[in-house]
């Protein structure tokens, strides 16, 4: 079928819908939406058989859904309505959820259902969920959809019930008055549950050392007291702050200015700058028991053989800091005596690469992002050279950019069903680096390597195990997806043929080196970035500012 894909953002929902019906061999078009003139121009240019909306913040015009067909992706059970299904799912603590596609008609999420599918809804924030067990649940109804509308034989069933069409069932929007913590008044579960209903997208609205502030995801703290509302510790650029009957860790902050430019998610440390006062800093435990609850955004731990290396930063943007944090924790985990390591394993992002926030809120952003590509470099070396044990890249939620190339330099990468990969730079006007010129076409070939990079199109896991980018794809859920990636690693290393494999290993790397030396890969990388970091006329620089501050792009150039 032609497919029309109209969002309001390339989000990762809607890449993974583009990915999974060109993997069907569907041709699918995207347009963002925003202007209605603009959506029926691209209506009569590509004459679609269907229009389906992933994620869309504003009603189709009548005379577009009256012409074609079109598919609306709701992130909520049928006979759920309003823009805020998820976070008030979240918000009221429900266990179990689901996902509707519906066709748009004059009753916003009121439309004849096509498809629809349960999910669950583990104890986890919002955007964790969206990408994970809503985004299974979305493609799976979506696909459904899909082929129901290409059989010409389905009848949606239309939604009914008592005031069905009233506009008053629709549930409202989740107002900031209803986010608000009382900080005096609030257990940390319901402080963590308003936090990570909101914590990609808007934020938790608060007061905190006399500025307006938006909260950004939130995690229980186990030991810490005090006040409640007092700022207690920090933690890899998180602070603790007391509640009523205990202490939750806020990995971010973005100021609200009701009169300036939006503000910015930052590290809470970084955003609150000068103004925080003299804190102490309390880290975590590399290697916490397995049952400790402990708030971590690097941990290790070990079964026999098998080492696991967790890490889980915000949106998968890694700053100069979180990539030295991993890498010390990775040389640490090379001084263990096991024979695989397993870099990832968590449930959402396993990286994004460079931490493009940070960098535009530095006051030299250009020698921040020099800085930031120089420490993911150095992380991806470390891994590159290790030649002692077999290394596994475990991707149980999406990875872009250098996130994609740090997967790259282990050995095996396996990934989730439902993982979407970006391995490409260029809608960021950069060239790239983190030894991409040596594991990409290492892994799929020259000619593979510039079309994944010059295309720039998302990749679904089944897509990249068939072209070489992955070796593995793991059918599981992504609560399942640690655990089973855990039982993997230890048939692994359980095996007959490991020290074998680390031999060959070593001896291709030493063969390679020879060939073409890791630092000359790294040099003809980092010319090109340099040059793209240091001049202020560089495409990268207005782009990474429109990406930040969420405006509309500029046109990126190679």
């Amino acid at each position: 079928m032609r497919i029309l894909l109209v969002a309001s953002a390339f989000n990762s929902l809607t890449q993974r819908v583009h990915a999974e019906l060109r993997d069907l061999r569907h041709t699918v078009e995207v347009h963002l939406a925003g202007d209605d003139e603009a959506l029926r121009t691209a209506v009569r240019r590509c004459t679609p058989d269907l229009v389906v909306a992933p994620m869309l913040r504003t009603a189709l015009p009548p005379d577009v859904w009256s012409a074609v067909t079109c598919l609306i992706v709701h992130p909520g059970p049928p006979g759920d309505r309003g823009p805020s299904s998820l976070d008030w799912a979240i918000h009221e603590g429900a266990a179990d959820w689901g996902v509707t596609v519906l066709q748009a008609d004059a009753v916003m999420d009121a439309g004849p259902v096509w498809a629809s599918e349960p999910c669950a809804l583990p104890p986890v924030a919002k955007s964790d969920l969206y990408r994970n067990e809503v985004s299974d649940a979305a493609v799976t109804a979506v696909l459904r959809a899909v082929e129901r509308v290409a059989s010409g034989t389905y009848t949606p069933r239309p939604q009914h019930g008592p005031g069905w069409t009233a506009p008053d069932h629709t549930r409202p929007y989740l107002r900031q008055e209803v986010r608000r913590i009382d900080w005096a008044g609030d257990d940390t579960g319901t402080v963590v549950r308003k936090l990570r209903a909101a914590d990609s997208r808007p934020g938790v609205l608060d007061d905190l050392l006399g500025a307006a502030w938006f909260l950004h995801g939130g995690h229980p703290e186990r030991d810490l007291r005090g006040r409640p509302g007092e700022l207690l510790a920090t933690r890899a650029g998180a602070v603790c702050r007391a509640t009523r009957d205990g202490a939750v860790w806020i990995p971010e902050l973005r100021r609200r200015r009701p009169d300036g430019p939006a503000g910015i998610k930052l590290p809470a440390v970084t955003a609150l700058g000068d103004a925080l006062p003299p804190l102490p800093e309390v880290p975590a435990p590399l290697m916490p028991a397995e049952d400790d609850p402990v708030w971590s955004d690097v941990r290790y731990r070990e079964d026999g053989p098998v080492g696991l290396l967790r890490f889980a930063f915000p949106g998968g943007a890694m700053s100069t800091a979180h990539c030295r944090r991993l890498l010390d924790a990775y040389r640490f985990a090379l001084t263990r005596p096991t024979s695989v390591l397993v870099l990832g394993g968590g449930r959402d992002f396993f990286s994004n690469g460079i931490h493009l926030n940070v960098i535009e809120a530095a006051a030299d952003p250009a020698a921040e992002s020099w800085a930031n590509i120089n420490a993911m470099d150095d992380l991806v070396e470390a891994v590159l050279t290790t030649t002692d044990r077999l290394v596994v890249a475990a991707l149980g939620g999406n990875a872009a950019a250098g996130g994609v190339m740090l997967a790259l330099a282990a050995d095996e990468v396996w990934c989730r069903r439902g993982v979407v990969l970006n391995p490409h730079y260029r809608l960021m006007g950069l060239y790239g680096s983190e030894y991409w010129t040596y594991t990409l076409p290492r892994r799929v070939g020259d000619a593979q390597a510039r079309r994944l990079t010059g295309q720039a199109l998302p990749v679904t896991a089944e897509a990249a195990r068939r072209t070489g980018l992955a070796d593995r794809v793991l059918p599981c859920t992504p609560q399942e997806f640690g655990r089973e990636a855990a039982r993997l690693a230890g048939l692994t290393a359980a095996s007959p043929t490991v020290q074998g494999r680390i031999a060959a290993k070593k001896a291709a790397r030493e063969a390679d080196e020879r060939a073409r030396p890791l630092a000359a890969h790294r040099a003809g990388e980092l010319a090109v970035m340099h040059r793209q970091f240091s001049d202020p006329a560089s495409p990268y620089h207005a782009l990474r500012a429109a990406f930040v501050r969420k405006l509309p792009a500029p046109s990126a150039s190679g």
